[in-house]
């Protein structure tokens, strides 16, 4: 009768044990990582795809590596000569970095969105829509594309470097007079091509 009840508490025991041990396990897919935490500490980054087992206390965040695409919507900002336009961009995005993906910043989905808006309307002010409007311009928005998309791409870089990421290409995607300035716009440049 002893015997029994000593088998029950190494038994409870035992399956204690395998269960915090089962917590340890994980699983890393192609192009993921997991950021390991331990009570607040950084402890590495798993990177490399497979089945692994790591500390159970360790906090698991899984980071994808992959590209991502992110479009903005279409904002209204002001050229450089104070015409209303609409602006938007495409980028292609991805974490090159996970601590500070992880660490750097809140939610690194998030700031990429709200940067890249940032920095959209940061280089529509200092460009013209085109030379109609500032003749003297070397570069506008619209006739200057692949270095305009360059000075976007270089913007974006810079303010995402913060969060670990990699700016894949950033380009213009929409490029428009507001609707309440292109009618006027469009008669303004049929007049002139008559003259």
């Amino acid at each position: 009768m002893s015997a029994v009840f000593q088998i029950i508490p190494v038994t409870i025991l035992l399956s204690i044990f395998t269960f915090f041990g089962m917590l340890g396990f994980m699983v890393v897919g192609p192009n993921q990582s997991m950021v390991l935490t331990f009570f607040g500490k950084y402890v590495g980054t798993v990177m490399t795809n497979g089945f692994f087992w790591a500390n159970p206390f360790y906090t698991k965040r899984k980071i994808t590596l992959r590209a991502r695409n992110f479009e903005t919507e279409q904002l209204k900002v002001n050229d450089k000569m104070g015409n209303p336009i609409l602006i938007a961009a495409v980028m292609v995005w991805k974490v090159e970095d996970t601590y500070m993906a992880a660490f750097n910043v809140d939610n690194y989905e998030q700031f990429v969105k709200i940067q890249a808006d940032s920095a959209l309307r940061q280089m529509a002010g200092k460009y013209a829509y085109d030379t109609f409007e500032d003749e003297h311009a070397s570069m506008t928005l619209r006739g200057s594309g692949d270095d305009i998309n360059a000075v976007l791409e270089g913007l974006v870089s810079d303010r995402l470097a913060l969060a670990g990421i990699k700016v894949v290409e950033t380009r213009i995607s929409h490029l428009s007079y507001a609707p309440e300035i292109a009618a006027a716009m469009l008669q303004r440049q049929q007049a002139t091509a008559v003259v």
